[in-house]
């Protein structure tokens, strides 16, 4: 009886304290989806989902935007559900050794994927990536919240990229907000 108390209380402590170190590390890595590292096999995934395409976030570990982006940002229910319904959505270290393949299937590091061929210099990236591994999107920086970094995402999905630039459709967005305040 003593012991069945004990383990009890055992279990319900590493319970606790799993939950509240898994809520508070998962808060800004939840809208990741996990990856191989083969990005080419993601597409076909994404694909095999009725994705739109695929959402590459280029990050460091040092960059206050990319943390402030993923702790107010990407970490909001409206987000993570908009964003991971049409998107499989991946972070790639800028300065990263781990191998991994490109939409070709090409294997290289993290830093060669995202210097060499993404052109990464400055973080946060948000690089969209059609069901083909073709870039149809890319915005550096950080967004200034939660409804421009929406209005990013519809942007992407409604395919209006295909007519004007990102700044165009926002400066839209804003002007319809005010005149239907007002």
């Amino acid at each position: 009886m003593l012991l069945t108390k004990i383990t009890h209380r055992l279990l319900l402590l590493v319970f606790i304290c799993g939950f509240s170190f898994s809520a508070s590390a998962a808060d800004d890595r939840a809208i990741f989806d996990q990856s191989l590292g083969d990005y080419s096999e993601e597409l076909i995934e994404a694909e095999d989902q009725g994705k739109k395409g695929i959402l590459l976030f280029f990050e460091m570990d040092e960059c206050p935007f990319c943390h402030r982006m993923k702790t107010t940002v990407l970490n909001r229910p409206e987000v993570m559900s908009y964003f991971k319904k049409n998107f499989l959505i991946f972070a790639v270290d800028i300065e990263g050794d781990i191998e991994i393949s490109d939409f070709k299937g090409q294997t290289m590091t993290m830093k060669d994927f995202a210097l060499k061929h993404n052109r990464v210099r400055a973080t946060p990236v948000f690089a969209f990536f059609d069901l083909k591994g073709k870039r149809i999107v890319r915005y550096t920086g950080p967004t200034s919240g939660v409804e421009e970094f929406m209005w990013l995402g519809e942007y992407v999905v409604e395919g209006h990229y295909n007519k004007q630039r990102f700044t165009k459709y926002k400066r839209q967005k804003r002007k319809d907000k005010k005149k239907n305040k007002g």
